[in-house]
């Protein structure tokens, strides 16, 4: 039996596998990446491996701990969210004057904290796009939209994005991720001080006629599915309030903590139940995203275990210790692989370093927690791939016939000489 000290690394080749798939089939190979079973069987078969190895190194109970306590609350918390954020739909078309647009921004920002990134992203996005329908130059306003609510919006509780969900299964309390408001409001008071200049410059630069259309072609704006907001804040209630902290008892038993997830699967099983179909259909509601990230993250979660183990007990080797350190590894990864697993493993990487003094939370240092998840949520718009909302927003907005830089056209022409500048920016003033 192998002693968890000296976890082979190669037993960690299925899990960079995994991601790589993730990151470069949806580029070369799209066709046969569209189909959700190929992910499985992918994600399947990259799984077989580490199996193996975690049950013949009597590890085995790791990788239970990881389906049980991380990979289930994970896809009950993210398929609820989908399932009610699915069953409210917003119609309607205002004037898309730069002050309109810069208010969807803010509001979608504000709303992803406590609906999740995704869910903000797809309430929002076809509104959006109907607004603008009549303006010439709108994609840099779907760009906007991508860093602002698929992505820098969901950073001040662990309802906004998963990464965040991780760190409070590791023991962060839901207040605690209030502290990263500063965070939140420097990065998305500059990105929307950015998009209102470039806003307005390109607003006086549409026709005459583009503007008159825009202002004669009013419908105001319409909310369906209001009873879903009573789950969504039913599952902000179960996640702050049911666990350890306010339910002592939760200690007595492990499995005490699955309360929790029954709640949440009891809100959206309300929302299914309560809400018109056809308000779903108006939103073209389907199961196939979260089928998707349910597939993908079954492989990531059973190959990542050897990895979270290896850095754990390799940690000290690494030379990875400084907050600026994990700050821009956790954002480097983070743009291009997954940002979830991402924040886990640097997080593994944490806690083997071994600090004990000082601030801790989720057994780290509250500094290198707050680097994590600042970079984990902020660079995860660095890229497409970054983080699941992004893609699907671009697949959206090309229904809707707007042009969409290509995958490298997106970093040449905005993550790198808009996002990038604000995030070093960040990380110079507030870490």
């Amino acid at each position: 039996m192998e002693s968890h000290s000296s976890i082979s690394i190669f037993s960690i080749i299925p899990f960079a596998l995994l991601l790589t798939s993730i990151a470069v089939f949806p580029l070369f190979f799209n066709h046969f990446w569209e189909q959700n079973k190929n992910k499985l069987i992918i994600a399947l078969t990259l799984s077989v491996p580490t199996v193996i190895y975690l049950f013949t190194n009597n590890l085995g109970d790791k990788l239970f701990e990881s389906i049980a306590f991380d990979y289930l609350p994970f896809i009950v918390l993210l398929g609820s969210l989908f399932t009610i954020t699915g069953g409210i739909y917003l119609s309607g078309d205002i004037e898309a004057k730069p002050t309109v647009n810069s208010l969807f921004l803010l509001t979608g920002a504000g709303l992803a904290s406590f609906i999740g990134t995704t869910g903000a992203a797809m309430l929002l996005i076809r509104p959006l796009l109907q607004t603008n329908k009549e303006r010439k130059h709108k994609v840099h306003t779907i760009l906007f939209f991508i860093a602002l609510v698929a992505n820098c919006g969901g950073l001040l509780t662990p309802l906004g994005d998963p990464p965040l969900f991780m760190m409070y299964l590791r023991g962060a309390s839901f207040i605690w991720f209030f502290n990263l408001l500063p965070f939140w409001l420097l990065t998305n008071g500059m990105l929307l001080l950015v998009y209102f200049f470039v806003e307005t410059y390109l607003h006086k630069k549409e026709s005459p006629q583009a503007l008159l259309l825009d202002k004669e072609n009013i419908r105001p704006i319409k909310v369906e599915g209001k009873l879903n907001f009573v789950w969504l804040i039913g599952i902000v209630l179960s996640v702050a309030f049911l666990n350890e902290q306010y339910l002592p008892f939760i200690k007595l038993n492990e499995y005490y903590k699955f309360i929790r997830e029954g709640t949440i699967i009891a809100m959206a099983i309300l929302s299914l139940l309560l809400t018109p179909n056809l308000t779903r259909a108006s939103n073209n509601f389907t199961w196939e995203p979260i089928k998707e990230v349910a597939y993908l993250f079954l492989g990531i979660f059973i190959t990542m275990v050897p990895c979270l183990l290896y850095l754990e007990y390799n940690a000290k080797t690494l030379g990875v210790t400084s907050t600026s350190q994990f700050y821009y590894f956790t954002g480097l990864l983070s743009s291009f692989l997954d940002n979830t697993p991402t924040a886990v493993t640097f997080h593994s990487l944490a806690l083997g370093l071994g600090e004990v003094s000082g601030n801790m939370v989720a057994g780290i240092p509250q500094s290198l927690l707050e680097a994590i998840c600042v970079a984990a949520v902020f660079f995860g718009s660095m890229t497409y791939i970054g983080n699941g909302p992004n893609f699907m927003v671009k697949a959206v907005a090309e229904e809707n016939n707007v042009k969409m830089p290509s995958f490298f056209g997106y970093m040449f022409k905005f993550s790198l000489i808009v996002l990038l500048p604000i995030f070093i920016i960040v990380e110079l003033l507030l870490l």
